[in-house]
């Protein structure tokens, strides 16, 4: 069950989204669970010792991952050959293809490794 943090959020969303959305809540919060859920910017995201590691925004025809710029760079060869578009900030999951969680793993993977040391929200 995804964190009470985040049911405002979800009765917001349009309904054909929402029981995907809240099934990546729910599995980040399960697989993850030192990381501190909040809502943000209007958005679903995680954090680990006050630094941001990974969010959420939904649009009409996808889920945006946004690992910051830097898992994005990192993984940016992984997330095409995994069929995903992406931008310098965020990916997409596509409503209608599957998940790719071990790809979701290791984008949080990377910034709680990454962000260890890190004492700001955002990477400076």
């Amino acid at each position: 069950m995804h964190s009470e943090i985040f049911t405002d959020y979800l009765t917001k969303i349009d309904p054909a989204q929402r029981e995907r959305t809240a099934e990546i809540l729910d599995w980040v919060s399960a697989n993850f669970p030192q990381l501190t859920p909040k809502i943000a910017w209007n958005q679903p995201m995680f954090t680990d010792h006050g630094t941001f590691i990974i969010g959420f925004s939904n649009s009409k025809k996808h889920l945006a991952i946004s690992p910051e710029a830097a898992g994005i760079t990192h993984f940016s060869a992984t997330i095409t050959a995994a069929g995903y578009e992406h931008t310098k900030n965020l990916l997409r999951f596509p409503w209608e293809k599957p998940v790719d969680y071990n790809l979701l793993t290791e984008l949080i993977n990377f910034n709680l490794t990454d962000k260890a040391d890190t004492d700001t929200f955002w990477r400076k």
